[in-house]
């Protein structure tokens, strides 16, 4: 039996190719996607699509991490974590750009995964805790909730909340054009889904 023919750039079967629908933007800050191994293994994963849409961004899958190792060594002062931590208040969005308009932070770092694999990381890597952090309030339902559901009610995916995310570092552009890979993603599952129906 033949392999399915995978698509060099999406990295998606071709018979689901993405690339129709993938733009590639530029943010003014290093972005870090910290994936849980178990959730690198599922096939509708957001992570790798992420990176693919934001230039230079870096995709790192693993249980720890040394921070020096790859958020340098101004990490706890440098890096804005995208998960709302218990332990303080999270910024405000006038908090996370400076008075000529950049961005206050060189890294965002977020992590993928489920709500709980992503409480499995936190406890494994206590210095997360140590990092500033922001945290999302999304007004509609997730776009992703129709292939893949969230345990909470304001879940959403990792790419729909980074580009909350990076909506608000960069107040005068709009990243909002990234989503559009995930709404055809959901597309066609939702297509394969009614095919196998019939």
């Amino acid at each position: 039996m033949s392999k399915r023919k995978i698509c060099d750039r999406c990295e998606r079967p071709q018979t689901v190719c993405l690339c129709s629908a993938l733009v590639t933007l530029e943010a003014d800050i290093q972005l870090t996607i910290w994936q849980d191994p178990d959730e690198s293994k599922h096939r509708l994963s957001t992570a790798p699509l992420l990176q693919k849409s934001i230039k230079g961004s870096r995709l790192l899958v693993g249980d720890q991490f040394e921070p020096q190792a790859f958020l340098g060594e101004h990490w706890r002062t440098d890096t804005l974590l995208l998960f709302p931590l218990e332990n303080k208040p999270a910024l405000e969005p006038a908090q996370l750009v400076n008075p000529d308009g950049s961005v206050g932070f060189s890294n965002l770092l977020v992590l993928d995964g489920t709500w709980r694999k992503v409480k499995r990381l936190l406890l494994l890597n206590p210095w997360l805790t140590e990092l500033q952090h922001i945290q999302l309030n999304p007004a509609q339902q997730s776009r992703y909730a129709p292939v893949r559901k969230s345990p909470r009610e304001d879940g959403v995916s990792t790419l729909e909340a980074c580009v909350a995310a990076l909506n608000m570092l960069h107040p005068t552009r709009d990243f909002s054009a990234v989503t559009g890979v995930l709404d055809r993603m959901v597309e066609l599952q939702i297509q394969q889904r009614q095919q196998a129906q019939q």
